[in-house]
């Protein structure tokens, strides 16, 4: 589907680079790009393509959205994100909270995500019950992100975002990282997942759903064997994940 990108002033764009810079710093210095990347990913993930509700477009910071269950810990990011948003009223929430995605993925080594700004904020956020759980597999995967609009290809790829960062128990029932370095963005999501499971890296159900579904495996032995090929993928999927219900023709 081509998209239609609203027109955004040069004052605006001026400030998505100026904010870019800001985001940089902050999350550098307090290691939070994973949380980042949750933040951007939990937002955009509500999108539902058939009653083309929810989606990324700044309910996140709504006390309403973020008491959903999939939501903990995430009014972390919205507290530190704060300070820098106060700086650029001219932006929406909706924008700057993809901005913090994409810089959160570009700051760990992993590949540009491009950003189109001009996202509109809505008044209320999404139900509860969109976003994904990690006990359960294949079958789920497909419901939720199928919800989305989202492809097997964007299902494999977006979970090697899980590269970065760690479960919390207190947020989620699981504890643990999926790779040994959890603030870089690399394939070794997709090395991890095939060298099976190790004292100390998380595996979850979801994940091992990937190498047991016969149309998502293949992609994760490419993506293991072929970081480009991962990178470039990411990506896009990255990128239409941000976009949902966004600039559609």
């Amino acid at each position: 589907m081509t998209k239609n990108y609203p027109t955004v002033s040069e004052e605006y764009c001026k400030a998505v680079e100026k904010a870019k810079k800001k985001l940089r710093s902050l999350i550098a210095e307090k290691s939070c790009a994973p949380l980042m990347l949750r933040l951007a990913w939990h937002s955009a993930g509500t999108f539902d393509v058939k009653t083309k509700t929810g989606g990324p477009f700044g309910t996140m910071r709504y006390s309403a959205e973020l008491a959903h269950g999939a939501n903990n810990g995430l009014d972390i990011a919205v507290r530190l994100l704060e300070p820098i948003k106060e700086q650029f009223p001219i932006l929406s929430y909706a924008d700057f909270y993809q901005l913090a995605g994409v810089v959160a993925v570009e700051i760990t080594g992993g590949p540009e995500v491009p950003f189109h700004p001009g996202r509109e904020d809505k008044p209320e956020p999404p139900p509860e019950g969109r976003l994904p759980d990690a006990t359960k597999g294949s079958d789920h995967l497909r419901d939720v992100f199928g919800h989305m609009g989202l492809s097997d290809k964007d299902i494999v790829a977006l979970s090697g975002g899980h590269t970065l960062g760690r479960c919390h128990k207190e947020r989620s029932g699981f504890e643990g990282p999926w790779t040994a370095n959890p603030l870089i963005f690399d394939n070794s999501y997709f090395k991890e997942l095939l060298s099976g499971e190790k004292e100390g890296l998380l595996q979850l159900p979801s994940d091992k759903a990937l190498l047991s579904d016969p149309i998502f495996r293949p992609y994760v032995d490419k993506y293991a064997a072929d970081e480009d090929a991962f990178f470039a993928d990411y990506s896009e999927a990255h990128l239409k994940l941000s976009e949902l219900g966004f600039a559609d023709a």
